[in-house]
């Protein structure tokens, strides 16, 4: 089926090559609770329908941002670019905003029509989104949102898993005498499970992503 681009008045603000980044895998996604902004990596992101435009995100329930985007219906989606640094994925996903400004360090507050910040460095877009449904999926919900509003910010390519784990992800470092480690390594933050099977449930107590996040320690 041919892409179809929505010409309603509501579709004005969106430029139709942004979703086209929703192709690769790793986003800032950002939401505000009245005075408080947050944001975290999440690599679920997929255009369900043109017509509206319509995305669909997954998010765990223990990330502080799933809860803000509960509360307040909207969210944006910063696209990460080859560019970016491990300090970025550090930052985003290494730690809780819960007690934190995630934004404390940037030199100006880049912000779309919905209010919400979102990340102008290492990006090549922004996608603005307001949540018009939500689906209960155990550790993670899934929020299906309207496009409302979209920004090209370069042409830099977006960032791959692949790219990541090639380009950006420090390798490790083993020690000559240390012992082989058995368990399971976060592809998103490091973080290692050391045991013989990784539970299903299992939550990352670094960056909050899920089991299936994890693989086994190579």
């Amino acid at each position: 089926m041919p892409f179809r681009i929505d010409t309603t008045p509501a579709a004005k603000n969106i430029d139709t090559k942004a979703l086209f980044k929703l192709s690769y895998g790793l986003f800032v996604l950002t939401a505000r609770d009245g005075a408080k902004d947050n944001g975290c990596i999440i690599n679920t992101a997929v255009q369900v329908t043109s017509s509206p435009c319509r995305i669909s995100i997954t998010v765990n329930k223990q990330n502080y941002t799933h809860d803000m985007i509960q509360k307040t219906d909207a969210f944006n989606l910063s696209v990460l670019t080859e560019e970016a640094p491990m300090k970025v994925f550090e930052h985003f996903g290494f730690q809780s905003g819960k007690n934190v400004n995630k934004f404390a360090e940037c030199e100006s507050e880049n912000r779309m029509g919905n209010g919400i910040l979102y990340i102008p460095k290492y990006t090549n877009a922004v996608i603005s989104c307001a949540v018009v449904a939500s689906v209960d999926c155990g550790t993670h919900t899934m929020f299906i949102a309207d496009v409302t509003e979209t920004k090209i910010l370069s042409n830099v390519p977006s960032v791959t898993y692949q790219y990541y784990f090639d380009h950006i992800k420090p390798k490790p470092q083993p020690k000559a005498e240390e012992k082989e480690k058995k368990g399971y390594v976060c592809k998103i933050c490091g973080y290692v499970y050391e045991g013989e099977k990784l539970p299903e449930d299992f939550v990352c107590p670094i960056c909050k992503h899920g089991a299936e996040d994890f693989e086994p320690i190579q």
